[in-house]
């Protein structure tokens, strides 16, 4: 039933686009329209990324998985980048980071009970987003005073987001090595082409789809009475993530907790060591470049989520009170971003 109605929802993203060409409904309007339609987008993205996989075998597969997964949340960022709303990239990147953390991985120990998961391996994820929070202090420290979008911080930037995606790359190779490349294909596999083509089409919709989201954002976030970045943090990061969540939840509910689990933390590290610094180097190419300096607010709401999530799987074990927990956490986050208001507000 909920395949059925995501397909239907396909439906809106070029409503959408053809309401924002010829109807000019108004921004509030598009708005909405705009992240409800982004919402099966990314699932359809999460879902074609599954049966490219299964053709090209996991070291591919999962290459696949990091570069489209994220494809909403880079798109977003990048048109954000373009108009010139560095809080807008900067808070729809944190909020990512935090809401996998805690919002994803916390409805999924929900939806998948007590069990056993495989902590070696989130621990490292959940450490790499501290690595990732403590080099952003290099370029965000000095913007706590003074313009946080200059040229200095620009540059400082530049080798932090170098070292975050090396980092990357090196963990991903070595969490692949010794892993066969073999395709697992199924009966219920699409064929490549048309796995690579749905992706292609996907990507190019998002990318329509997400422009009209962004230009309309500010008119949205005063007629709500709400900040720029209370929506870039909250709204638009749950909304770019949709492929994650249903994708966790889904799993969990099957029992598949491991696998849910990874997701959810394996998502926040891709973010925080990959599309974070891929949207500053590409920023470069723009009149405006985007530093990575990071509110002291979005700097404690990644620091204080990895430390919560790092307690939850200290042992080993997940319980259904501590994903409780974690989404209380994620609210409490929510109310203090939009106690926080826009960047000298």
């Amino acid at each position: 039933m909920v395949r059925k109605i995501l397909w239907a929802s396909l439906a809106l993203a070029p409503a959408t686009i053809v309401l924002d060409l010829v109807a000019h409904p108004g921004k509030v309007p598009l708005f909405l329209l705009a992240a409800v339609s982004l919402v099966p987008l990314a699932w359809l993205i999460g879902d074609a990324t599954e049966h490219a996989a299964a053709h090209t075998g996991p070291r591919i597969g999962g290459l696949l998985n990091a570069s489209f997964g994220n494809a909403p949340e880079l798109i977003i960022a990048l048109f954000a980048v373009h108009g010139v709303l560095p809080n807008v990239v900067r808070g729809s990147l944190a909020g990512s980071i935090i809401s996998n953390s805690l919002l994803v991985l916390g409805v999924t120990v929900i939806a998948g009970g007590d069990t056993e998961i495989d902590r070696t391996s989130l621990m490292t994820q959940i450490g790499l987003v501290v690595l990732a929070v403590l080099l952003f202090l290099i370029p965000s420290a000095p913007g706590f005073h003074g313009n946080p979008e200059r040229h200095s911080l620009v540059v400082a930037s530049i080798p932090v987001s170098v070292v975050l995606l090396v980092t990357y790359l090196a963990v991903t190779v070595r969490g692949l090595r010794g892993e066969r490349n073999a395709a697992h294909e199924s009966d219920e596999a699409w064929g490549l082409g048309l796995a690579l083509g749905v992706l292609a089409a996907a990507t190019v919709v998002t990318a329509f789809v997400s422009e009209t989201l962004v230009h309309s954002l500010k008119a949205f976030a005063d007629a709500a009475g709400l900040s720029e970045f209370f929506i870039a943090a909250v709204i638009v990061a749950i909304v770019g993530n949709a492929a994650e969540h249903g994708g966790a939840i889904v799993i969990a509910k099957r029992g598949n907790m491991p696998l849910a689990t990874e997701i959810a933390l394996s998502s926040s590290a891709q973010v925080g060591l990959l599309v974070v610094p891929v949207v500053m180097l590409l920023s470069l190419a723009f009149a405006h470049p985007v530093p990575l300096s990071f509110r002291w607010e979005e700097l404690l709401g990644m620091a204080g989520a990895s430390a919560l999530v790092a307690a939850v799987l200290a042992d080993g074990k997940t319980r259904r009170y501590e994903g409780y927990a974690l989404v209380t956490a994620y609210a409490a986050v929510v109310v203090g971003f939009l106690i926080a208001g826009d960047r000298g507000s």
